[in-house]
């Protein structure tokens, strides 16, 4: 039987309130279950550092994506701050589908609700590709990880 790697964890997620808009009850819900789903499963292991615990604040300052990532009783670890340029037309993409889909699940037939959703995961998994590539050589994550703090990255770049 072939052993697992040990990888680095996600303990906490924390969004800064000041980065958070107001929200629609969708968004928020979205926001809440991606962190839930965050913290069961995932791999987070910042480059040159071991597979320990870590806790993540994530924010947006001066139109930057702002990680810092901490252990999990607050001691620095390292802070990465990316440009939220090349996030912009898939986040705003990703948001237009998910208004409709929301719209579209109290009124559309299960048919039109499935191709819209697939539209959305498709775009979703766009941004996940993206913001694993733009972690590359900084945060070491897998693509579950990716695709749950790209929903948190869109909460915090959609001011609603």
């Amino acid at each position: 039987m072939r052993q697992k790697t040990p990888r680095g964890k996600l303990v906490s997620v924390v969004l800064d309130e000041d980065s958070i808009g107001r929200s629609s009850s969708d968004v928020e819900h979205e926001r809440k279950v991606a962190i839930y789903d965050l913290l069961e499963e995932n791999v987070f292991e910042p480059d040159g550092h071991g597979p320990e615990t870590y806790a993540l604040r994530l924010a947006i300052v001066d139109r930057k994506l702002v990680f810092e990532v901490t252990t999990p009783d607050g001691g620095p670890v390292i802070t990465h701050i990316l440009s939220l340029t090349p996030f912009r037309r898939v986040v705003k993409d990703y948001f237009m589908i998910c208004d409709s889909y929301y719209q579209a699940i109290r009124t559309a037939s299960p048919s039109q609700i499935e191709a819209i959703d697939m539209g959305r995961r498709g775009l979703h998994n766009e941004g996940s590709r993206l913001l694993m590539e733009r972690l590359a050589g900084k945060i070491v994550i897998d693509m579950d990880t990716a695709r749950r703090l790209f929903t948190l990255i869109s909460v915090l770049h959609w001011k609603g």
